[in-house]
């Protein structure tokens, strides 16, 4: 896979507990110093996503979602076959007011969306103000870095 048009994206509030999530991983990615990977931290589904995804090859998001009936620190992972597939909805509810669904057919409307997008939710327990995880949370927080590490082609 040629990493040179890559970018991680990590959605979400670091001063949101789990929420901060997406960001968390972000940082985690960056720290390994993988040439051609791109990261990126956005508060919320913007149209700073689609223009932080826009003709990247492959565009991995990850996100806090929440779920009915809940199990918090379980990883769901999103593979559409094209950006804007309805496979998007099966996402359970982003923690945002635009979902990724919605902002990846915004991005394919505009013409800004990526070759490939991979979408990680990691389940919230814990969404109030204050910084740090809910212990579900930090717990999947190496496995959701190993899965995607090996998204990106690298050893976990």
């Amino acid at each position: 896979m040629n990493l040179s048009d890559t970018v991680v994206v990590g959605i979400g509030n670091p001063y949101r507990r789990d929420d901060g999530i997406g960001p968390a991983l972000a940082d985690a990615v960056e720290a390994l110093g993988l040439p051609g990977v791109r990261t990126a931290t956005l508060p919320a589904t913007t149209s700073d996503l689609l223009h932080t995804w826009a003709g990247a090859s492959l565009a991995i998001v990850v996100d806090a979602v929440r779920c009915e009936p809940s199990s918090p620190g379980r990883i769901h992972r999103v593979h559409p076959g094209a950006t804007g597939s309805t496979e998007l909805s099966a996402t359970p509810a982003s923690t945002h007011e635009l979902s990724l669904e919605q902002a990846a057919r915004l991005g394919e409307l505009l013409g800004l969306e990526p070759a490939r997008l991979v979408v990680f939710a990691v389940e919230a327990a814990d969404l109030g103000h204050g910084e740090g995880f809910s212990p579900a949370v930090e717990a999947a927080l190496p496995a959701l870095l190993r899965a995607v590490a090996e998204e990106l082609g690298q050893p976990a």
